[in-house]
Parts: structure tokens; C-alpha cells; sequence
């Protein structure tokens, strides 16, 4: 990994709505462009996610998302409007954060809920795309957020009936009611109800890494940070990310001609590896590595394939 560097300009772009959107740029002012695309949808853009970029040749940009990081309205607040937060908000929003920064095209990297909106960007304007490097590739299927959170209880079945049970017990079909009713109590006007699922949905996300051995990533998320994370989460998977099922991967045909790199870990209990495989069918100019021994949140190889991925493509 690279020293952490400090951004060279940052400012918040109207996006419309009444939405702001802030972004950061640091690294090389004449390097080579690319877009960092946070997970969640909701964790926000940590500026140590520059390192993976060598800033001698790279001109690194980070955003975070509508209602996240240090964009505003913030989504714990609970007058910010949901209903102009969608993928295809998040896509327009990616493309006006390109021309007022005067890039041409530009390499898209990112992981989890990242991926997915990467593809939903790069299939809406492949012309703006250099290349691509995903990690962790969730496409965000309804089948997916099936998985995440009812399949993945047969795992971890004592976690999952604390998950159903602070739902309220009305979720009996399933993801179909559970995520739902996760995102209709983080619109309760009472923080207090909001706070409790936030903790209650940060604990399963914890419990299902939990074979991963790296903490409790989401429950240490403190305060408003874990109200929006979980409010834009429940938001975007209770309508699966407004996208039609299977559209990313079907019309992975448009990424023709523009180099992928996918990186997964086959022990992913969050996100299984048959996105990846099905995503690396599609899309012919994508190389897929499995990584054996590495869960959702990568490790060591992990990185070294990511920062194999990012020097070989500043050559270009």
C-alpha cells in the first residue's frame, strides 16, 4: 500500500434535489484518472482508500454517496429525503462529478455494493470507462439480498433470529418482508426505534463476516454514520437497488472492449461466488481470481491482486 496523501481539492458538488455531493481529489494533477467507488450503499469514502494508488500516476478521486461521508442532507436526518436517492441518481451523479472535474475517461475501482453501481455506470456510459477493477462483486440481484439476509441464517441461526425478531416478528416471507421492515422502522420518527434496528441490522451484516476474523466492522460504526449506513442500505435493498433482476449481468456485453479485473474470495458468506463467475461469463474482457482463503473482506492477497490490477493499468 501507498503512504496515505492528503487531497489537493475537495469541494461539494449540487447535484440537485437538494443534494450535495463531496468529493476529494488527491495524487497526481496530470496522473492518470480514477474513481473510487464506496461499498454499503451508505459506508461513505474513507481517505485511506487512495492507498491502493501509486500517486505518482494516478489522479485518484473519491466520493461519498448521496446521504453518506460528508455529503449532505445526511441520511440520519430524518427530513432528508429518500425518494432522490436511487442507482440511477447515484449514476448521474458520477457522471456530473466527471465533467466538472474535466475527465475524459476513467478507471472505476471499488467493491460490495461498489461493483454494482460501477457496472450500472459503466454499462449507462462505457465511453467515460478505462478500465475496471471490482472486489467482492455483488451485482445486488434480488436472489443476492435473498441470500444475504434470510439464506445465510442457516449459518448463523441463532444471529438470525435476533435479526427476525428486531424486525419486529412481521417479517414471515423471508427477505421479501425482513428488509422491508427494517427500512420502515429507519423512517420511525423516533430515534430511538431507528438507533435499535441500525444496531439490530449491524449485528447481523457482524454476524455473517463474523468466520472472517476481522471484528465487527459494521456495529463499530457509531452514531448518525450507523443511521444513515443502515437507512440507505434497507432503502436501496428493499427495492433492489431500483434495477431489474439480472440486468447488470445481461447487459455486461456493453463492457466490450474495456479491461475488468474481478477479485473474490471463495469463503464470501455475504456475497457467494457465482456473481463473480456469472459477471466474468458475461463480460469476456474481465479476468476473474479467486482468492481460497478470503472472505468478503479480502486479506493480503486480496490487496497484492487489487495493487497488481492498478500498476499494471497505469501503464496504460
Amino acid at each position: 500500500m501507498f503512504p496515505e496523501t492528503e487531497a489537493h481539492e475537495e469541494g461539494l458538488l449540487d447535484v440537485g434535489d437538494g443534494n450535495r455531493v463531496h468529493y476529494s481529489v488527491g495524487g497526481n494533477p496530470a496522473g492518470k484518472p480514477a474513481l473510487y467507488v464506496h461499498g454499503g450503499p451508505g459506508t461513505g469514502a474513507r481517505p485511506s482508500a487512495r492507498r491502493v494508488f501509486d500517486p505518482e500516476k494516478y489522479r485518484t478521486v473519491l466520493f461519498d454517496q448521496r446521504g453518506c461521508g460528508r455529503s449532505f442532507p445526511h441520511a440520519s436526518d430524518p427530513a432528508a429525503d429518500m425518494s432522490v436517492n436511487t442507482t440511477a441518481h447515484l449514476v448521474a451523479d458520477m457522471e456530473r462529478l466527471r465533467e466538472h472535474l474535466g475527465i475524459d475517461r476513467w478507471l472505476l475501482y471499488g467493491g460490495s455494493w461498489g461493483s454494482a453501481l460501477i457496472l450500472a455506470y459503466a454499462e449507462a456510459h462505457p465511453e467515460r470507462v478505462s478500465e475496471i477493477v471490482i472486489v467482492s462483486v455483488t451485482t445486488t440481484r434480488r436472489s443476492e439480498i435473498a441470500w444475504l439476509y434470510e439464506g445465510a441464517g442457516a449459518f448463523f441461526p441463532e444471529a438470525h433470529e435476533r435479526f427476525r425478531a428486531g424486525a419486529g416478528g412481521a417479517a414471515t416471507d423471508g427477505a421479501a418482508e425482513l428488509v422491508p421492515a427494517y427500512a420502515r422502522l429507519m423512517e420511525d420518527p423516533d430515534r430511538s426505534v431507528r438507533e435499535k434496528a441500525a444496531a439490530d441490522w449491524c449485528a447481523w451484516e457482524d454476524a455473517v463476516l463474523s468466520m472472517e476474523g476481522m471484528g465487527t466492522p459494521y456495529t463499530d460504526r457509531v452514531d448518525d454514520a450507523r443511521l444513515a449506513f443502515v437507512r440507505i442500505c434497507a432503502h436501496y435493498f428493499a427495492h433492489g437497488a431500483w434495477l431489474e433482476e439480472g440486468a447488470l449481468i445481461r447487459d455486461a456485453h456493453r463492457l466490450a472492449g474495456i479491461p475488468g479485473v474481478l477479485i473474490h474470495g471463495r469463503r464470501d458468506m455475504g456475497g457467494p461466488l457465482t456473481t463473480a463467475w456469472e459477471l466474468a461469463r458475461a463480460w469476456p474482457d474481465a479476468d476473474l481470481h479467486v482468492v481460497e482463503r478470503a472472505g468478503h473482506l479480502g486479506g493480503e492477497e486480496t490487496r497484492a491482486l487489487i495493487l497488481s490490477a492498478l500498476a499494471r493499468f497505469a501503464e496504460k
